[in-house]
């Protein structure tokens, strides 16, 4: 089912109980992930409507590569697949929420989050996390 409903009046996308999502120009719709079992986001990506769709079938996250211009099944090359506990859309389905199970890293860069450094007052970034070994990234 990649065809969804359109979305209805704000009553229905509020309280109604059909996923009608509210794509966006491009056809997307921003997805976050965050792991199941801590809160914590792991990352920002974009689903169309196959991904949705893709998702909700198989219960493995799957998104929409800017990018590359095609699907993007989470893991399947770098077998860091995240497993859908739970999908909510936001109160007016412009944005899908992920509770996952995540395997391995959750960013390309080998960090556990791609939310790995943090911003100062003066604009500079900080780590947060450790980074991955060998991940060939200056982060001094």
């Amino acid at each position: 089912m990649t065809d969804f409903p359109p979305p209805g009046d704000k009553t229905a996308l509020e309280g109604g109980a059909q996923i009608t999502p509210r794509f966006n120009a491009d056809g997307l719709i921003a997805a976050v992930a965050t792991d199941v079992a801590t809160g914590d986001v792991l990352m920002l990506a974009w689903m169309n409507a196959e991904a949705l769709a893709e998702t909700l079938r198989t219960g493995q996250a799957t998104y929409w590569s800017r990018s590359r211009g095609e699907l993007w099944r989470k893991g399947e090359t770098s077998g860091h697949v995240q497993n859908v506990v739970e999908l909510r859309m936001d109160c007016d389905q412009d944005a899908v929420w992920l509770k996952v199970e995540q395997t391995g890293a959750a960013c390309h860069t080998g960090f556990r989050t791609c939310f790995y450094r943090a911003a100062d007052e003066d604009g500079s970034l900080r780590l947060v996390e450790t980074p991955p070994a060998g991940c060939g990234h200056d982060h001094a």
